[in-house]
């Protein structure tokens, strides 16, 4: 420890108030008998004073901390008036750090601490004290308590509870704005001494903030101060105990402090005068161009509104404040013209949105500017004198009629001559055409307004110097009719008359139709084309007709058909007309007028089928039935080779073919074992009709030594990995019965080769059917020589 920490703790425990003043500062269990002593002391008044002469003794209540001495620190002593001095008693210590902290001798009733006392951990301990009689073990004073209270020495520095504060105040604030407050702690004991006392002061930061010494509260120090200027300031800041007086201890924190923006700062243009360009081709809308006007402020105190406040092209410009990047944008408001106007000028002004009125005496927080806006001249397609055109004409013309004339000019000041075509895709079938140079539009086909009434075409003008530079028109011509079409039947009448038919009866109703349309709408006429003894027309004047009878009763074996021509005209002019021809069909009919039969010439009209159509039809009818029943009949008789699980048999694959002789070279061939080449020829047996054709599979062909055993083998295997195969087992013949049978050979074929003699003699006793057999072996040994 230096000498001046042992001496400034040498003057605190000095000047401790127990060395002139002690305190009693424990209790005495109650009920227990109390060893004192009075004394009678005289009061001025004359009374006399009662004092008690306390048991306990002890010198010493209160206990210096970070004691620093090499031996134990002295605490106290415990004394009672029955200790003789002769180590009959024992003094016992109990309660807070009773033999550990605090000892206690148990002869003398001293007190000594062992260690250190921090006061910062515990201000003070709650201890009891007895003495024992040593033999009998037995208390000679009631237990009593008491409080050893530790005293504080300076050993802790003030600290903040942050290293590092952050803080903001409004630039422009007036001195003495209050900016934040800080404040530091001190363990030391604040009810002793000064060890705790916090004095403020500034290290740095000076001249633009101070702080309160007492509170900590920082403040400005500097009027107006700018945050456009300096924005950021660091201060630090002292606490320090003991009053601020030399001696005491210390702590630091820094303080960021930032200037927060207030609208002190107007919006300003750079330039006073601005130029841009357009073209005069530029469309409504297009942007110019941008100006912007710099503001110091930030945030919403930068935010600017602009217009446009005067100039000869406030009608022709427009412009739009873009928030994001506080620029004003101007725009196209109206068409330009270079020939018209090639120079604006606009005057634009830009105003803060937000005004603090604090700050009006710094100015008008808005500027302007000129901006002249300069239109530069494009090449312009050529310019119809309208935005469509409708033409008109009848479709009687003659062709070649002009119809109409389209009309274009250049725009730009430099005139150039243009040129007129015709898209040919709007006129496919060439009806019009036009002419280059003056735009007249003509027939080069004749007109119909029945088949089109309206055609719409498009006329395309182009700069003859500049040909990329087109202008499209649209030209709708409409159709005019003309009555070019005479009336006929509106349907196809199926007209027929009874035989027993009256004068004046009615058989039909007919009326017309005409392709053309007049103004006034239709209106027909229908007559007779001749007079005619059986039948009559009458008029209804609504553009129907109706045909009635003349005569009483008609014979349909004699006249089975009557034609009656009837002549339609209608109103228009020139007049048109034509003559329908009606069918009128004789039919038996019953008294009601109803039709039961007709001749057969009437039944061959197209009103039906045909009788002959009607049996055609019956006939195909019956062809598909047998067809089908045959194709249905021959599918049943086919069936599979195993009928269901139950019903497992042997299955015999019978050809009912015993071949065609020795001349029958298609029925089977062995040549065809040793040659598997020639089933690649495909050729088809005359013999049998095949149901199915598989395309036969390539196979090797086999050497000429190769014995026809391994062939079939080999065949046998191929058969049985074919997945193509059928799904049932079958019996191939081949014609080879192999060799070494056990049981030799039964084919009468090989015996005619053999060594022994055979006697055929029984095939004769066998019947009639085996006579035949009997003579071509029963020869014996006449055939052998043969």
């Amino acid at each position: 420890m230096s000498i001046y920490s042992f001496l400034r703790l040498f003057v605190l425990w000095a000047c401790l108030p127990q060395f002139c003043c002690p305190e009693l500062t424990f209790r005495r269990t109650p009920g227990l008998q109390q060893m004192t002593a009075e004394s009678h002391v005289p009061r001025g008044d004359g009374k006399i004073l009662h004092r008690q002469k306390r048991g306990w003794m002890w010198n010493q209540f209160f206990l210096l901390e970070e004691y620093t001495g090499s031996d134990y620190q002295y605490v106290g002593k415990l004394h009672s008036d029955q200790d003789k001095g002769d180590g009959s008693l024992k003094y016992i210590l109990s309660g807070d750090g009773a033999g550990t902290l605090f000892i206690i001798d148990e002869k003398t009733g001293d007190i000594h601490a062992t260690r250190r006392i921090d006061r910062e951990e515990k201000a003070f301990y709650t201890l009891r004290a007895q003495a024992i009689n040593r033999r009998t073990l037995r208390p000679v004073e009631p237990e009593s308590e008491f409080v050893i209270k530790i005293h504080d020495i300076n050993d802790n520095e003030p600290t903040f509870p942050e290293e590092i504060y952050t803080a903001s105040v409004p630039e422009m604030s007036v001195v003495g704005t209050s900016v934040v407050q800080v404040t530091a702690t001190d363990a030391d004991d604040p009810s002793y001494g000064n060890s705790a006392r916090v004095i403020y002061s500034i290290l740095q930061g000076q001249p633009y903030f101070s702080v309160e010494p007492e509170t900590g509260i920082i403040r400005t120090a500097l009027p107006n101060m700018n945050r456009e200027n300096k924005e950021q300031y660091q201060v630090v800041i002292q606490a320090k105990d003991m009053g601020g007086q030399m001696g005491g201890l210390s702590g630091t924190t820094t303080v960021n402090i930032t200037l927060t923006d207030v609208n002190d700062n107007p919006p300003r243009f750079p330039q006073n005068t601005i130029h841009l360009r357009v073209l005069e081709s530029s469309p409504v809308g297009t942007a110019v161009g941008s100006v912007k006007a710099t503001d110091a402020d930030t945030g919403k105190n930068a935010e600017v509104d602009y217009r446009i406040i005067d100039g000869d092209g406030t009608d022709m410009f427009d412009i739009i404040t873009e928030k994001d990047t506080q620029e004003g944008i101007i725009t196209v408001k109206k068409p330009l013209d270079y020939e018209n106007r090639r120079l604006y000028t606009l005057k634009v002004e830009a105003e803060n949105t937000h005004v603090d009125p604090r700050f009006y005496y710094l100015g008008p927080f808005k500027d302007t500017t000129i901006v002249k806006i300069s239109i530069e001249d494009v090449d312009e397609p050529p310019v119809f004198s309208r935005s469509s055109y409708l033409f008109e004409v009848h479709e009687d013309i003659e062709v070649g009629t002009i119809i109409g004339t389209v009309m274009a000019r250049d725009p730009d000041s430099t005139s150039s001559p243009i040129r007129f075509t015709l898209d040919r895709h709007t006129d496919l079938d060439r009806i019009f055409n036009i002419h280059s140079g003056n735009g007249s539009l003509y027939t080069s086909k004749p007109l119909d307004r029945e088949l089109s009434q309206w055609h719409n075409l498009t006329v395309i003008a182009a700069e003859i110097n500049n040909p990329k530079e087109t202008t499209r028109v649209s030209v709708f011509v409409r159709i005019l009719d003309v009555n070019d079409n005479a009336p006929q039947f509106a349907v196809f009448y199926d007209t027929f008359v009874c035989e027993n038919a009256r004068p004046g009866q009615l058989i039909q109703t007919i009326s017309a139709v005409d392709k053309d349309d007049p103004l006034g709408g239709q209106k027909f006429f229908f007559s007779l084309a001749a007079v005619n003894p059986n039948f009559t027309v009458q008029d209804n004047e609504d553009n129907t007709a109706r045909i009635l009878t003349r005569k009483n009763g008609f014979n349909r074996h004699e006249i089975s058909t009557y034609l009656l021509p009837v002549v339609i005209s209608d109103n228009d002019y020139p007049i048109q007309s034509s003559t329908g021809t009606l069918t009128i069909r004789v039919c038996a009919c019953d008294s009601q007028g109803n039709m039961q039969s007709c001749s057969a010439e009437a039944l061959l009209l197209p009103a039906g089928l045909s009788t002959g159509a009607l049996i055609a039809i019956l006939l195909c009818i019956i062809i598909l039935l047998v067809v089908l029943f045959a194709a249905l009949k021959r599918q049943r008789k086919k069936e599979p080779l195993i009928l269901s699980k139950e019903d497992i048999r042997d299955n015999i694959v019978s050809y009912n073919d015993e071949g065609g002789g020795e001349e029958d070279t298609q029925a089977f061939d062995i040549g065809t074992l040793r040659n598997p080449a020639a089933i690649e020829e495909k050729k088809l047996r005359r013999d049998i009709i095949p149901e199915t054709l598989f395309i036969p599979r390539r196979t090797p062909t086999a050497p000429d030594n190769t014995d026809v055993r391994d062939f079939i083998n080999e065949r046998l295997k191929e058969h049985d990995l074919d997945p193509t195969a059928p799904p049932y087992d079958s019996l191939a013949t081949y014609a080879y019965e192999g060799n070494d049978s056990v049981a030799e050979s039964l084919s009468s074929l090989e015996s005619g080769t053999t060594e022994g003699d055979q006697n055929y003699d029984y095939l004769r006793e066998w019947g009639p059917r085996f006579n035949k057999l009997a003579e071509m072996y029963g020869g014996g040994e006449s055939d052998k020589d043969a």
